[in-house]
């Protein structure tokens, strides 16, 4: 098929604040392709494509498309364009059914009844032509992300799209969903349509991309067709230099994890369950024990008692039912301060609203929870020449770019914020870790440096309780996964047995449902 350049932009600048996002990016995209947007956190992908979409407005530079200057000033004029986006965080009504989602802010053929037959029938015909097998009459609140996806997809195509930029479109999907995604984007090329993929994951774009445009600290690095890219390549393109391929952990095959032959039981929990403010069992039966050394990664899609579980083990909430169990010790009913002075480290969630204080010092978030146990404090009274200094330290082994340990917390980045949580973390001599999505906004170098931290400190036998939405993530470096469905653990593999497949089903609830 003859390919012809659709849409062009060319010298675009972005600012905010300070902090260059866009410099100068060049930008092509072909007809009928998939293009890899590649990059690290923070490249300016997809500020970059929020640009074209009209969610920003560019400093300067401009955008050609079909050989003609255009303007978007918004959306909507990207629409009556042709440009259509998915975005990572879908933009849905859960209490109205797909049908309504998809035409909400369209003309309708019957404005002022409830007959929408005609919408049906158009948008039944668009299912039927690009394979995305959906019950239109379903509501969005029951349906998996999978097929939420689809309904995002599908509102693109009933505007008339002829550009669709996807925002990291696999985060939240199991592998089978992943299959059946890249499927519809190979039938959405075949019937004309060109593609944007924004991703982070070097597998996706060797695995569905024609072509892989690369940028880096918002800069363009390099743009070539996919029979002419390697990993190292990309890597190359997405870190720089200063990254040792051969040391990592991402990257070689010697450094990834060996099964523990460390015995002594850490962390055991027998039967725990727990029921939420609003009655609702958020936790049921729930069973595993970790030992010295291990790495005991828990799966599952979003939403599935994955928090609730990291904050029970922490002392957060408490059980309702069940025993926690730590070297023997019972400590069911412990708090977060008896278990932090156990030797528990924390990696929370939601790095904006939990072990984090915007309006204190970096150097006080990075003692927070451990501030009134020495070096930090004696009697109650905080050492604030040991804060500092042990601050200094942390600031420039885990490189988190601010003016000092005074700097406000608040004027931190969403990367440097979860550096701080790492840094306070790894600092401390520690018997259990639990990490909940501990390299989530972190660049490729960073991750493995998490990764390394992990290893290093699980040969000093301390024990790993690693959640995380990231399944590549955990079939790295766990020693066993666990999978979590509706607050449930389903199923522990080993990691002889790990199958991203199997761990798919389990997560989707499907090896459960078929019981």
């Amino acid at each position: 098929m003859e390919q012809t350049t659709i849409l062009q932009m060319h010298e675009v600048n972005k600012t905010f604040d300070k902090v260059k996002a866009l410099d100068n990016v060049e930008f092509e995209l072909k007809s009928n392709e998939i293009l890899g947007l590649l990059g690290g956190n923070g490249a300016g992908k997809t500020t970059l494509m929020n640009v074209l979409y009209g969610l920003y407005k560019m400093d300067s530079g401009s955008i050609i498309l079909n050989g003609k200057p255009i303007t978007i000033p918004s959306p909507k004029d990207a629409i009556a364009h042709g440009i259509g986006m998915v975005h990572q965080h879908f933009l849905q009504i859960n209490n109205y059914t797909v049908l309504d989602n998809i035409i909400l802010g369209t003309s309708v053929s019957r404005p002022w009844t409830a007959d929408r037959k005609k919408e049906k029938a158009a948008i039944e015909e668009l299912c039927k032509r690009f394979g995305l097998e959906i019950d239109l009459d379903a509501y969005i609140e029951t349906l998996p992300l999978g097929v939420r996806q689809k309904v995002e997809i599908l509102k693109a195509l009933y505007r008339g799209v002829n550009i669709l930029i996807l925002d990291e479109p696999t985060t939240n999907l199991i592998p089978q969903e992943v299959d059946a995604l890249f499927e519809t984007l190979k039938i959405m090329v075949k019937e004309g349509l060109s593609i944007v993929f924004i991703t982070h994951k070097l597998r996706e774009v060797l695995h569905i991309c024609d072509r892989i445009s690369v940028l880096r600290e918002g800069k363009n690095v390099v743009s070539l067709t996919r029979k002419d890219a390697t990993d190292e390549m990309l890597v190359r393109a997405m870190v720089g230099e200063g990254m040792d391929l051969q040391k990592s952990v991402i990257f070689s095959e010697s450094s990834k994890r060996v099964v523990t032959t460390k015995k002594e039981t850490v962390l055991q929990l027998e039967n725990v369950s727990l029921v939420n403010a609003d009655k609702i069992n958020v936790l049921s039966d729930i069973s595993f024990e970790i030992g010295a050394g291990e790495i005991l990664g828990v799966a599952g899609v979003a939403g599935n008692g994955q928090r609730d579980l990291a904050e029970v083990v922490m002392g957060i909430q408490t059980a309702t039912s069940g025993t926690i169990k730590f070297l023997n010790e019972d400590i069911t009913h412990s708090s977060t301060k008896e278990n932090i002075s156990r030797g528990f480290v924390y990696i929370p969630e939601d790095r904006l609203a939990d072990g984090f204080l915007h309006k204190a010092s970096v150097a006080y978030n990075l003692i927070l929870g451990y501030h009134n146990l020495p070096p930090y404090s004696n009697k109650g009274i905080v050492n604030w020449k040991n804060v500092n200094a042990a601050s200094r330290e942390m600031i420039k082994k885990f490189t988190i770019k601010t003016t000092g340990p005074d700097d406000a917390g608040g004027n931190l980045s969403g990367g440097n914020i979860q550096r701080v949580m790492i840094a306070r973390a790894f600092s401390q001599s520690s018997k259990l870790m639990v990490a909940h999505n501990p390299t989530r906004g972190l660049d490729i170098p960073s991750m493995d440096f998490v990764y390394k931290n992990i290893f290093e400190h699980a040969e000093t036998g301390m024990a790993t309780l690693l959640l995380s939405e990231d399944l590549d993530e955990l079939l790295l470096i766990s020693n066993r996964i666990a999978v979590m469905y509706r607050g449930k653990i389903v199923g522990i593999l080993p990691r002889e047995k790990f199958d991203k497949y199997a761990i798919g089903r389990m997560m989707s609830g499907y090896d459960q449902e078929s019981k």
